[in-house]
């Protein structure tokens, strides 16, 4: 009888381990997944353009939605992407700043970009919603960089000329005075861009697709979406964007129209209240224009 007993003790510890073990597995499993899909680490994505207005390659670095969030002392981890990737010239497609944080961080990186590079920028609805823009777009200029109201610059990158416009966002119609709707904006900045010159145009709306192909922009640079600020791999790239609402369609990515091209970024803000990215990580966008 005490052989037996001890058996059944045995065989009783035995299935006691391996529930245990089990319950280790899926905790493990589970503990994966919510680290992989709120992994909030920066990602560098590559994007190549080839167009026969440019001669030699042109890099741009593109970056949206920054929202004033933090990348290490002196926006370290970002200005090192940027670094990594030597552009020509550095893109910043609206909300950089945020209406309801510090300005802190958002002017680091307009401080430490302008000193490197030649830097461009357009206003996205949050620089209107916090009612100071005119202290905002007094800050960017400040640091050298170019505020693209309605406007368009010729510049030359490596011996070539290329045209940088841009446009307000759509709110600038409700804070300001004066203002020249989006619609204005984007018949002005086409008809003044030298279209033998290949031509970006930034505008934070990426919901707005259907207008930007009815003009000969070469590339449209947007953000906004934030990715649809939950992804599903394989099968949903995004479920919510601001003002294209559940499962839009522009959430981030290349997008090709008759002539040109869109791309959108998913944006670097890593803490965006009240609904996390999920699967959704921040991206700084390289644009290969050859």
């Amino acid at each position: 009888m005490p052989v037996e007993k001890t058996t059944l003790d045995e065989e009783k510890s035995d299935k006691k381990k391996n529930k245990v073990k089990k319950r280790l597995v899926v905790f493990g499993v589970i503990l994966i997944i919510l680290l992989v899909s709120c992994d909030v680490r920066l990602k560098r994505v590559t994007y190549t353009i080839e167009s026969d207005k440019v001669d030699t390659p042109v890099t741009i670095v593109y970056m949206s939605d920054l929202h004033s969030d933090w990348y290490g002392k002196n926006q370290k981890s970002l200005i090192k992407a940027v670094e990594k990737a030597s552009p020509d010239v550095v893109l910043l497609g609206g909300d950089i700043f945020d209406d309801k944080k510090d300005y802190h961080n958002a002017e680091i990186t307009l401080r430490e970009l302008s000193e490197r590079y030649p830097c461009y920028y357009v206003t996205g609805n949050h620089e209107f919603w916090g009612k100071d823009i005119e202290n905002i777009l007094s800050i960017v200029r400040s640091y050298g960089v170019t505020v693209l109201d309605g406007k368009c610059e010729t510049i030359e990158i490596n011996g070539q000329k290329i045209n940088i416009c841009g446009v307000d966002d759509p709110d600038a119609d409700i804070y300001l005075k004066d203002y020249k709707t989006i619609d204005e904006q984007l018949e002005y900045v086409d008809k003044i861009s030298n279209k033998k010159y290949f031509t970006i145009l930034m505008s934070h709306r990426p919901e707005l697709y259907d207008k930007y192909a009815t003009y000969d922009f070469d590339l449209v640079l947007s953000g906004h979406a934030h990715g649809g600020q939950w992804s599903i791999p394989f099968l949903l790239d995004g479920v919510y964007a601001p003002h294209q609402g559940i499962f839009p369609e522009y959430v981030g990515g290349q997008y090709d129209y008759d002539g040109g091209t869109m791309i959108v970024s998913r944006g670097l803000s890593r803490m965006s209240p009240p609904v996390p990215r999920i699967f959704n990580r921040p991206e700084l966008l390289i644009i290969e224009v050859k």
